[in-house]
């Protein structure tokens, strides 16, 4: 009789064991559709910056370092803007224009090496302005 009792309640243990492992795990069907969607446009992002970058490989010179700022600056756009769109906020959406600041002053900058002189240093105080004025309007986002 004892044993038939302690069988029983080795098997109601099991049980409850098993419908507690059932009810705290969650279904595959079960994950969130808007993060896969994240998932899926930070892997097209990534895979837009490689065929970017592999489209420069064909350039030499400066045209070359000009197309790679352009791959990255698209890139670091492209990142903020998909996290202003996951998570709207003022922060998020001065990142996104930080990034763009950002990226035309690096395209900018590099394509002044391809000038000498008094041009490249009036080309090099045209963007450093241009970056200037652009940090400022962000600046003014804050207030």
């Amino acid at each position: 009789m004892k044993k038939l009792l302690l069988m029983c309640a080795a098997a109601s243990c099991m049980a409850v064991g098993q419908v507690h492992a059932q009810v705290n795990t969650p279904p595959a069907a079960a994950t969130d559709p808007a993060m896969a969607e994240y998932k899926a446009a930070r892997d097209k992002i990534s895979a837009d910056y490689k065929a970017d970058k592999a489209a420069c490989d064909a350039m030499k010179d400066n045209a070359k370092d000009v197309c790679i700022e352009e791959a990255k600056g698209k890139e670091k756009i492209a990142k903020a803007e998909l996290e202003q769109k996951q998570k709207p906020s003022d922060s998020n959406a001065r990142k996104v224009a930080e990034a763009k600041v950002e990226a035309a002053y690096a395209v900018a900058k590099e394509k002044c090496d391809d000038q000498k002189g008094d041009a490249k240093s009036a080309c090099v105080k045209e963007a450093k302005a241009t970056e200037a004025k652009g940090k400022a309007d962000i600046k003014a986002m804050k207030k």
